[in-house]
């Protein structure tokens, strides 16, 4: 639609009963779908209309004429909330029939936890949540308690979402999510929701009571929900199951965002009992939908109510004019049943947060972060976890960043008071929030993200090195004297800072699998570089264990009494086999594809467009900005396995060292079932591979391929003959 001037209007047919907006003093609406009708027919495919000063990026920025989305603010059912209210479209109550009311407000229910988990995925709440008028003017049903109550805490539960959402910033750029449009969200009357929801449910259980009662013949005056006396138990249980639902999650969310934690072991209680709701309410749906017979199983799956039918009182056009300045997404609701499970995985990832034992070990909260992201967590999931680890500047708000690293490197920071206002350990601080706000983040944007801050973390690692050596070069004897040694302990943190950077320059790499990143030609240098990380980041994990258990000895011949914490001991040290059995695998990958390439078993890393070499810098460029390593990468590469032969025998030695580690390290994971898994899948693929390398040895028309089945970013060979 374009306007027209009034001197122009005359020969255009107009109906202005058909239009939305009314003209105005100078200009009124047409419809020109004729004239671009007949446009079309004169085009060819891929031919475009443009005036001379029309360019590409013009082109690229364009917007399709008849695109639903140059439709925003145009057209609706209605001009504002007002005209709907007055139209009828959201009555109060919402039916005169008792029965029809109850099983309309069931399904507006429904219909909103559609909605709701529709905006958690990323989507406008004006258009979502805040397209139903009950929850946009919920002052209308103050005389339906059910319904207002109901309305009250939804749009509480969006406020406390939208709060922990902005505090951890975990929403992506551009992201509408945290977005509200001017909407009435922050209304004083949303906070006695919670009241009178509670006073709903005992009604309801009451009334539910007296159903019972009533087949064993006792009599009780209540007033019944609807008039039919065989639906109202089911009714009851229909309702009683939403309500506890959203009466539990909203608690939830409160209790987690409670400072250091307080509240998890609460919160966990309120999550079992919105995943029993759950289920109940998905029970529900049978009953609800009995009366449904037009609608075909299909169609009642993918509806977004328990009953398949319509929900009243939502519009999503109603808010479109609020979406300004971009056009409204094209947004297509979820089902009720899959937002079920999408609450179901949003409840667990929260009880995964509230079991975390909130360990003061940097090894220990890094490990939980990396399997806690495995599950794939959604927005609202991740964005708690960032508020319960770092909370004013601190972890779980309680323990400086500076303590955390010292405990790691067994070091005592109590009496070195200047230490915790000391230029480096306040840039060290931040480092590290960062880091861990970054880990929460969703997968491309955490990788994009470490592969920024690698960079950061090496200046700020030479910078320490620079000064530290100078302090260590002066005269330290009066300092050891009065008991200060904060030269040595940042002489620690500077070489624990080197392990820092490996660790997260091997997150960057391994993620890369994760998002697709890496072709099977390019395998052979992405395993090549994860096992020179590896074999740095085992050195320098292998040298903190030195460091542990000097220091732990050393206090214990001091203090007779001293306990040595040999659990984090054998911690480090299981680490470090880890790392090294990751190390070997690593290793013999890449010598095992480079051999395969290099007798033309294996596709090289060649295509029209790009060279070994700037394959090589696109994946790399981040970690050689950061000197990982410092010298020329693909030069060493290049030379390291142009030579590769599968006659080669340290190959088979790499593979057998790794799953001879593999079972060492087994023993120690026996009470950690995530780590024990992925240890016996870095161990079958050493197996799977050492068969793969005997084969090629005497068949080499043998056809190779890679898989992934055994472990997320360590390949197993798989052989088909030709």
């Amino acid at each position: 639609m374009q306007p027209l001037r009034d001197e122009d209007s005359s020969s255009i047919h107009h109906d202005s009963k058909n239009s939305s907006i009314p003209s105005g003093d100078t200009s009124v609406w047409a419809d020109v779908s004729p004239l671009l009708s007949a446009a079309c027919t004169d085009l060819q495919e891929g031919q475009l209309i443009n005036g001379d000063n029309f360019n590409l990026f013009a082109a690229m920025s364009a917007l399709e004429i008849m695109d639903p989305k140059m439709n925003s603010g145009m057209v609706s059912t209605f001009y504002s909330i007002d005209e709907a209210i007055e139209s009828g479209f959201a009555p109060v109550p919402v039916s005169s029939d008792s029965t029809v009311n109850v099983q309309s407000i069931i399904d507006i229910m429904d219909h909103l936890l559609a909605c709701e988990a529709t905006w958690h995925m990323g989507h406008s709440l004006a258009q979502t949540v805040f397209s139903c008028i009950y929850v946009l003017r919920p002052e209308r049903t103050s005389s339906q308690a059910l319904l207002h109550s109901y309305c009250r805490v939804i749009r509480a539960t969006c406020r406390a979402v939208v709060s922990v959402v902005s505090d951890a910033r975990t929403n992506e750029e551009e992201d509408l999510f945290t977005m509200t449009y001017g909407l009435p969200f922050s209304g004083d009357e949303d906070a006695k929701g919670l009241l009178l929801l509670n006073a709903v449910e005992e009604t309801i259980c009451r009334q539910l009571r007296a159903c019972k009662a009533t087949r064993r013949r006792v009599l009780e005056e209540l007033e019944r929900l609807q008039t039919n006396p065989h639906l109202e138990e089911s009714f009851c249980k229909a309702l009683l199951c939403r309500i506890r639902f959203r009466k539990h999650f909203l608690h939830a969310l409160n209790c987690m965002r409670r400072p250091q934690g307080r509240g998890l072991e609460l919160a966990r209680k309120h999550i079992a009992y919105c995943i029993s709701e759950l289920d109940s309410a998905l029970e529900s749906a049978e009953f609800l939908r009995l009366d449904i017979v037009e609608n075909g199983q299909s169609e009642i799956d993918e509806s977004t109510t328990a009953s398949g039918r319509s929900p009243i009182g939502f519009d999503p056009t109603l808010n479109k004019r609020l979406s300004a300045p971009t056009p409204p997404r094209a947004i297509k609701l979820l089902s009720w049943k899959k937002a079920i499970d999408y609450y179901v995985k949003l409840l667990h990832n929260l009880d995964q947060i509230c079991v975390f034992s909130l360990e003061p070990d940097l090894d220990v909260v890094l490990q939980f972060v990396i399997q806690f992201q495995k599950s794939r967590p959604d927005l609202v999931a991740r964005a708690h976890l960032q508020l319960l680890l770092v909370q004013d500047g601190k972890l779980y708000g309680r323990d400086t960043f500076l303590t955390i690293c010292a405990r790691s490197l067994a070091l005592d920071v109590s009496k070195n008071h200047g230490l915790h206002t000391n230029e480096y350990i306040l840039q060290l601080n931040q480092l590290m929030i960062n880091l861990l706000k970054i880990l929460c983040a969703n997968t491309p944007w955490q990788r994009r993200k470490l592969g920024k801050i690698l960079n950061d973390w090496r200046v700020f690692h030479v910078q320490m090195g620079i000064t530290v050596g100078q302090m260590l070069q002066q005269d330290s004897s009066r300092a050891s004297k009065n008991g200060d040694k904060s030269v040595v302990i940042l002489n620690h943190i500077y070489g624990w800072l080197d392990e820092q950077i490996n660790w997260v320059a091997i997150r960057f790499l391994m993620l890369g699998f994760d998002l697709d990143l890496y072709s099977s030609s390019e395998y052979c240098m992405v395993y090549w570089y994860m096992y020179i990380i590896l074999w740095k980041l085992a050195e320098r994990a292998r040298f903190r264990v030195l460091i542990v258990v000097n220091t732990e000895e050393r206090k214990a011949k001091r203090n007779k009494e001293y306990s040595r914490d040999m659990a984090r001991e054998d911690r480090i040290s299981l680490w470090v086999l880890f790392l090294q059995c990751q190390t070997c695998l690593a290793q013999g990958l890449a010598v095992m594809i480079a051999a395969l390439r290099n007798e033309g078993m294996c596709l090289k890393s060649q295509g029209p467009f790009n060279t070994e070499n700037e394959k090589f810098i696109q994946h790399f460029e981040l970690l050689q900005k950061a000197s990982l390593p410092e010298y020329d990468a693909y030069e060493s590469f290049s030379g390291s396995t142009s030579q590769a032969r599968l006659d080669y025998l340290p190959m088979y030695e790499y593979f057998h060292d790794a799953q001879k580690l593999a079972k060492d390290i087994k023993v120690g994971y026996a009470n950690n079932p995530d780590k024990l898994a992925e240890v016996r899948g870095l161990e079958q693929v050493a197996e799977r591979n050492i068969v793969a390398v005997n084969l090629f040895c005497q068949d080499r028309s043998l056809k190779v391929s890679f898989e992934f089945t055994h472990h997320p970013y360590f390949a197993t060979a798989v052989v088909r003959r030709t």
